[in-house]
């Protein structure tokens, strides 16, 4: 299969778990609009401070993926990669540090008595 339509391939797969997940609301590849190299492969409305790069590959290069997100990502946005294989799951790659980042502003944690104040960024 041509590269580029299996990596057009993935983002519909990817953009259509987002829309699974959240509901239709604007999600949409994102490269085929605005045209530019450094465009996110799928918008999320919904999730708008992550910069979703997304590959379909049976080779698995996730630093030079997140190497790339975090570039085209440029200090504005989390850089994150969704990843699949063929026949497999789906998985999402970021650093650590935006991940605890993104549970901070979240309704996931649940305050414990020894619990401090979590630090911002």
């Amino acid at each position: 299969m041509n590269s580029r339509a299996k990596g057009a391939r993935g983002e519909r797969m990817w953009r259509d778990e987002l829309r699974s997940a959240f509901g239709d609301s604007g999600i949409r590849r994102g490269q085929q609009f605005s045209g530019l190299g450094d465009s996110p492969d799928v918008v999320c409305p919904c999730l708008p401070d992550i910069h979703w790069e997304v590959k379909f590959c049976q080779v698995t290069k996730v630093k030079d993926w997140l190497a790339q997100a975090i570039r085209d990502a440029k200090d504005k946005l989390f850089p994150v990669v969704a990843h699949k294989r063929t026949g497999e799951d789906w998985l999402v790659t970021l650093r650590a540090d935006d991940f605890l980042t993104i549970l901070r502003g979240s309704d996931f944690l649940v305050p414990t008595q020894n619990q401090t104040q979590p630090q911002t960024k």
